[in-house]
């Protein structure tokens, strides 16, 4: 996907671009990201084909749904969120783009799936987002999504998956990656909190980004269990088969399959 590099204190009411600057800002932290996302679609097109109906769960700003559609023109995704900044972005993005339609909901809500404009989906996809959530919440969550995907569907998970049992691989991995991101900085790349202080100067963001830091403050804090309790959890979900199908030093791609 071809990207604009604009930058960000320009973009005032200019959706694509707050998308695209909410893009860099991601991958300051993951500069692998756009690999997965990749290695995601080439799942989606192999199990679930060209034209799926996809479930963009936690969706931000719709970066996802942004390269499905791109991708693969006979998609339709629904995305699902409840932060009303990045909400707002996404729905300003794809405004008039009738494959993409977006619904305000807390995933932590049992009734969430009731808001959903369809009963079951080719594929559920999600990346950097349900690290937020404790275990006990994310199982429960993963019970919810078997039964929103179809049979024969499949959901996908990118997202920190931490091995406790390898302390100094992760402890070398971590000094370096952020030694990089420094560099990155010292370059002039805006990081998390910077990012969300332009959102708020921004008239057309300043509200729906108050409203976000009143739900959810600075960052939620939750579980980053390991990729073997995500596939194990899924499977005893109702998903026959889970496993990575995608790693970096620092990020997995877990795969389940319906």
């Amino acid at each position: 996907m071809t990207r604009t590099r604009t930058d960000a204190t320009a973009a005032g009411a200019d959706w694509r671009t707050w998308q695209e600057s909410w893009d860099r800002q991601q991958e300051w932290y993951m500069p692998d990201r756009e690999d997965r996302f990749r290695i995601m679609l080439d799942m989606v097109e192999a199990l679930a084909g060209t034209a799926p109906r996809v479930l963009d769960l936690a969706c931000g700003t719709g970066s996802i749904t942004a390269r499905l559609l791109d991708r693969f023109p006979g998609a339709t995704s629904t995305g699902v969120d409840l932060d009303p900044a990045l909400l707002a972005i996404a729905r300003g993005a794809f405004e008039g783009d009738e494959r993409a339609a977006f619904v305000t909901a807390d995933l932590k809500d049992p009734a969430w799936p009731a808001k959903l404009p369809y009963d079951s989906y080719d594929a559920v996809l999600t990346a950097t987002a349900l690290h937020w959530l404790h275990a006990d919440p994310l199982a429960a969550l993963y019970g919810q999504v078997a039964e929103l995907v179809r049979d024969g569907g499949v959901f996908m998970n990118a997202d920190h998956m931490p091995d406790e049992t390898t302390p100094r691989i992760n402890a070398a991995e971590h000094a370096q990656r952020h030694a990089r991101m420094e560099q990155s900085k010292r370059d002039g790349v805006l990081d998390w909190a910077q990012w969300w202080r332009l959102a708020a100067e921004d008239p057309a963001l300043a509200g729906p980004t108050a409203r976000r830091f009143e739900i959810y403050g600075e960052h939620a804090d939750g579980d980053m269990p390991s990729a073997a309790w995500h596939a194990r959890t899924l499977r005893e979900k109702g998903f026959a088969e889970a496993r990575p199908v995608w790693c970096s030093p620092s990020d997995t791609l877990l795969l389940a399959v319906r």
